[in-house]
């Protein structure tokens, strides 16, 4: 493919990584070197020690094996595979992480970056397996180049990144101001209702519970009612057990991720996921948001080994903040105006990743920059 740029020709070119600078396999130190007195250098094992962007190492080592330098792009090579990042300084790779140093003549980082965790996360649709991607096979990976005048052209790479941090800016934005919005609600629900004497509730003193008696596999693809289990999802099924207005709490999870939902009118349930509908007067919303908030925390006391689950004893030891009905009404008010101003920001949100995407198909099929 080929572009016209002030009369000059840039050509797009497959290379191959191990073409474009030197792979670090990782390689697990001595253990008895390890410590967590920061005695040595910081030693990356996985993903673990990749959060948020940013490189946290737990551990030390004293006996180094593969050393990276700054400036070096690190990623994962087992079980999570990718989470691609540029090196702050220097650190020994454990097995589960591999460092490129890039050879700045032919490639800038920046623009690897890019590209590097899809390259990545291809091997593994391609079939490397949960115990990791091999180095003969991210050496084979394909990286596509523009060259000018049969030298790879760093110019055009950069712009390109430019363009994409551009975009890549838009989407944190985004991500920011729905941040701030569920801030401004949690300050808000602090500033009501914390510290001012009003009445706490047991959670049984608050909601009658009952659950859903269907197998987790009885949803029905086009149902008329919505089938709620422990999933993040609401399914469909085309029989109703319940009509009524009533929170949907699951009650089971493999990690422990609860998820409370708000409906009203005719559904389903399975047989694990808690009905919940108010014993007195009281505003669904305000006990929804109450819940919602209490999910860590159901997460900290559930029970169970390969499944987490939660008993009616764990629910009996949830405490409920009981204001009086107009003040969750108001609150439950504010709550639904900064939900409708959070979908129009996830709307947002989600045309400019639908934007961002595009934008990296052009910039790596050559037609990004002209």
């Amino acid at each position: 493919m080929k572009n016209q740029i002030n009369q000059l020709v840039i050509e797009w070119k497959d290379v191959e990584l191990r073409n474009l600078g030197e792979l670090i396999m990782g390689q697990s130190p001595k253990g008895n070197s390890y410590n967590n007195e920061k005695k040595g250098i910081p030693l990356l094992n996985g993903a673990a020690d990749f959060k948020y962007n940013q490189i946290m190492p737990k551990q030390f080592t004293t006996q180094p094996t593969k050393i990276s330098r700054k400036g070096d792009l690190l990623f994962c090579i087992r079980a999570t595979i990718g989470k691609t990042i540029i090196s702050d300084g220097v650190y020994c790779l454990g097995r589960g992480v591999a460092g490129f140093r890039v050879n700045e003549d032919l490639l800038k980082k920046e623009f690897l970056l890019k590209i590097l965790d899809n390259k990545l996360k291809n091997l593994v649709l391609q079939g490397s397996t949960i115990m990791g991607v091999k180095g003969k096979d991210i050496e084979s990976i394909k990286i596509p180049l523009p060259f000018l005048n049969g030298q790879p052209d760093l110019e055009t790479q950069k712009a390109i990144v430019s363009i994409l941090e551009k975009a890549e800016q838009l989407k944190e934005k985004r991500k920011q101001a729905i941040k701030l919005l569920d801030e401004y609600v949690k300050s808000t629900f602090n500033e009501m209702f914390m510290g001012k004497g009003f009445e706490i509730k047991g959670f049984f003193d608050v909601v009658n519970t009952t659950t859903g008696k269907l197998d987790s596999n009885a949803m029905e693809k086009d149902g008329k009612y919505p089938f709620f289990t422990c999933s993040q999802e609401t399914f469909k099924i085309n029989n109703y057990a319940f009509d009524c207005e009533a929170l949907l709490l699951s009650g089971n999870n493999a990690a422990g991720r609860y998820s409370v939902k708000y409906y009203k009118g005719k559904f389903n349930a399975y047989q694990r996921t808690y009905i919940l509908t108010l014993k007195e007067k009281g505003d669904f919303r305000y006990i929804h948001f109450v819940l919602t908030n209490k999910l860590e925390e159901l997460q900290r006391k559930s029970i169970g080994t390969n499944t987490k689950y939660l008993t009616l004893g764990i629910l009996k030891s949830l405490k409920i903040p009981h204001p009086p009905l107009p003040l969750q009404q108001t609150f439950a008010s504010m709550v639904e105006h900064v939900e409708k101003l959070k979908e129009k920001q996830n709307q947002s949100l989600k045309e400019i990743e639908q934007l961002f995407n595009a934008l990296m198909q052009k910039a790596f099929n050559g037609e990004l920059v002209r």
